[in-house]
């Protein structure tokens, strides 16, 4: 007899929503992890559960400023050039999927998945006892340029011809709803729907608790290797090995340590992300503010004022770049005005794939292994619909929307 219908690899937001959703269905469900719920990348994102952001960020956009981009002084981005050199098929994978066709594709893949989004989180939200700490202010996107403004025209035409529905402001209005705002405002769009969380990692911990007090089983540490037979799969946990019907890989950027799930053989790459938190500086904005041209985002939570954003091409084991953090400190006071010194800072490991897309779906040798990693910059707004798929893969059952474009054995180019 089998220990668990399911064991759960991971548990940030992806992995603690399929474990949540899988004990709802009444499957005896292991989640493991070895450190809190979520305190990795689930930890320290810009708060906003971002159903607007089906555009992927490798875009036509990037080939036209790539020089700008990775070699200018003032960039968002920051790329570890030995880093690069020694993962040349990711770094020309992830370009390819710049051209209109591929990004065009991987935009629709978003939008279809991101229009279920919702439908997957609000259940559990409720569930966890957690709607005090969701925000309805909706979001708002800030250029400064009229050049950066009309290169992200066809993506807002884009979210026009989806549904998403989003008003444009001139500077005055942008003001009138930001006031705090230092920067010059060539344009913005408020996406009045969307949401924001006061607090992610207590989010996640109130779905942890929720999943226990439904016979959930936690333990603390981490799974090694699985091991696929005809009726099951073996997971070592820390010192244990398990038995179960299904493993789910929910292990972020993580989950290629995983021996024998599969993970290891697919181009999982890693964007590196940061935040600066100032306590007591809240205040600055009232809702989640993106500036367009800084890359990052102003968002107030319940730790204070979060800067958070920018993205380093590097390994995992590279040490945190002081100058990311310098950057975003810089242009924060560019938005806001002067800001004291950081109460703290953070750097957080984004798990993507070169074309944008998360790996939904059973590991291309084994249906009794489900992978569920690979959401970028999108995990905490696709956990919950990322979830209740796996515990439909799980049962056995078909997911009511197309998971065929997440699949892991698909084309990344």
């Amino acid at each position: 007899m089998q220990d668990f219908d399911l064991v759960v690899v991971g548990a940030g937001i992806v992995g603690t929503a399929s474990a949540l959703w899988a004990r709802k269905r009444g499957l005896s469900v292991l989640l493991c992890d070895p450190n809190p719920p979520g305190s990795g990348t689930s930890f320290g994102n810009a708060c906003t559960l971002a159903t607007y952001a089906v555009m992927p960020v490798n875009n036509p956009s990037i080939l036209r400023n790539l020089p700008k981009l990775m070699f200018g002084s003032d960039s968002p981005l920051s790329v570890d050039y030995l880093h690069a050199m020694r993962n040349p098929l990711w770094m020309l994978t992830f370009l390819a999927n710049c051209r209109p066709a591929r990004a065009d594709h991987i935009a629709r893949q978003l939008a279809d998945i991101m229009g279920h989004a919702e439908a997957g989180l609000n259940p559990l939200i409720t569930e966890a006892g957690a709607e005090d700490l969701i925000h309805t202010r909706g979001q708002m996107s800030v250029w400064s340029t009229r050049a950066a403004a009309e290169g992200d025209r066809a993506g807002l035409e884009f979210r026009k011809s989806q549904g998403i529905p989003f008003h444009e402001l001139g500077p005055e209005e942008a003001l009138a709803l930001e006031p705090g705002l230092k920067l010059p405002i060539h344009s913005a769009v408020h996406y009045h729907a969307a949401r924001s969380i006061e607090d992610p990692q207590e989010m996640i911990a109130r779905m942890h608790r929720r999943f226990l007090a439904l016979g959930g089983q936690w333990k603390q540490a981490a799974v090694t290797e699985t091991r696929a037979y005809t009726g099951g799969v073996e997971v070592t946990c820390g010192e244990d090995r398990i038995d179960a019907a299904h493993v789910v890989i929910a292990a972020g950027a993580h989950a290629k340590s995983v021996r024998g799930s599969g993970a290891e053989h697919l181009p999982l790459g890693t964007e590196r992300g940061y935040h600066l938190i100032f306590e007591g500086e809240k205040h600055r904005v009232t809702r989640p503010v993106g500036w367009a041209e800084g890359g990052f985002y102003a968002v107030p939570m319940a730790q204070g004022l979060r800067l958070a954003g920018t993205v380093e091409i590097a390994s995992l084991r590279k040490r945190v770049n002081q100058g990311r953090l310098a950057y975003i400190a810089r242009k924060g006071a560019e938005m806001l005005g002067p800001l004291p010194e950081p109460t703290s800072h953070w750097l957080g490991f984004r798990p993507t794939m070169p074309d944008s897309l998360p790996v939904i779906g059973h590991a291309p040798h084994s249906d009794r292994i489900i992978h569920a990693f690979g959401h970028q910059h999108l995990g905490l707004t696709l956990g919950g619909i990322t979830g209740r798929i796996v515990a439909d893969l799980a049962e056995g059952r078909q997911p009511n929307l197309p998971i065929a474009g997440f699949a892991p054995n698909r084309r990344y180019a």
